[in-house]
């Protein structure tokens, strides 16, 4: 479909839910808000598509005064001008457009679940992963997401082996789902006294978070087990078996949850992350299934794949995927700056959709 037959569906669509919506009285209110959710995804495409009607407009105005070939020296100045003007101005908003009108990730809209597991490197690795979890907790504060911590397993002098949270918030999924991988720091540790420099690793976990509709789980599949919770080197925190370990039989995943003193509320919790993670093993398996068009995609999802280090010698966050090098290292950690790299990361996958779709057209 051309540009310009894209442009065209989109304000007849506008159209058609504007003209429904007129009629609201008629609508049941399931359908009530899936037309106003679509309206709400529609208007800044339709928005921009004005834009570029109008500066086609008024570029074929100023060309059609030029090649009218007027006697008027000044007029035809002024149209050659505004041509020159015009031009780039409408490539832009082209480009813009294309963009808006790539089909979304179905999970971009959903919440996530953030998962933060402290890799090879002992101590050292347990503090990174401490401090990419402060990380991504201070980057949902700027956006106005909810960052709720679902569990924390503490080393005991302020390291993480894992940490789990729940992100809520519009668009979190699209902005975190880079994000999974293994995110490499070097840096002197506190307790090394020679000054020599260590190379730890942390893994990240991304997850959209699963609707009950979406993965259907099987209390049979499920072994449900529950022990009593502890804190940090075996302290006891709590004096009832409030502590849950669900196995999902068929896959063997296992979660944990102790954090909640209701072992209620710790199988919620667990059945949560759960369905997160059998709704995220199903989009792994569709998305090796498109992988081989799919060759320029920003990072293959592999959570074994090292895709950031940290250099702190250096004050260096180096993005492997893209090749970007930010010397702004504490402002990344602090989540002031990680959305420079964030941005890059969407710009290069939204730049290798548009590629591969014009090798489509072609």
């Amino acid at each position: 479909m051309s540009l310009d037959d894209n442009m065209t569906r989109v304000l007849d669509r506008r159209q058609q839910i504007e003209d429904k919506l007129s009629d609201s009285a008629s609508l049941s209110p399931d359908m009530l808000a899936s037309l106003s959710r679509e309206l709400s995804e529609l208007r800044p495409v339709a928005e921009q598509v004005e834009v570029v009607q109008k500066l086609k407009q008024n570029l074929a105005e100023a060309q059609e005064i030029l090649s009218a070939g007027d006697d008027d020296a000044e007029m035809l100045e002024m149209a050659q001008l505004e041509i020159d003007q015009l031009a780039p101005q409408l490539e832009d908003a082209e480009q813009q457009l294309k963009i808006l009108l790539l089909p979304r990730d179905t999970d971009d809209s959903r919440n996530a679940i953030l998962e933060v597991r402290a890799g090879t490197g002992g101590e050292e690795a347990a503090l990174f992963a401490s401090d990419l979890f402060g990380m991504y907790q201070r980057f949902a504060s700027r956006f106005g997401w909810r960052f709720e911590i679902m569990e924390i397993s503490e080393t005991g002098i302020g390291g993480y082996k894992e940490a789990t949270a729940t992100i809520s918030g519009q668009d979190v999924f699209a902005k975190m789902k880079f994000e999974s991988g293994v995110h490499r720091v070097q840096r002197v540790p506190e307790t090394e006294t020679g000054g020599r420099i260590h190379t730890s690793a942390a893994t990240v976990a991304v997850l959209p978070e699963a609707e009950d509709v979406d993965i259907e789980v099987n209390e049979a599949d499920l072994r449900i087990d529950v022990f009593r919770a502890s804190g940090p080197g075996g302290q006891s925190v709590n004096t009832t078996d409030s502590a849950v370990r669900i196995t999902h039989m068929p896959t063997g995943i296992v979660v944990s949850q102790q954090d909640e003193k209701s072992q209620h509320k710790n199988r919620a919790k667990a059945m949560k992350i759960l369905r997160a993670r059998l709704y995220d093993a199903e989009r792994a398996r569709q998305q090796a299934e498109r992988a081989a068009s799919r060759k320029g995609q920003v990072g293959s999802g592999d959570r074994s794949e090292r895709i950031r280090t940290y250099n702190f010698p250096q004050g260096r966050v180096t993005e492997h995927r893209i090749n970007l090098t930010l010397y702004k290292l504490d402002k990344v950690l602090a989540g002031e700056a990680l959305d420079e790299v964030v941005d890059a990361l969407l710009a290069e996958d939204q730049a290798a959709r548009l590629a591969e779709g014009s090798g489509d057209n072609t």
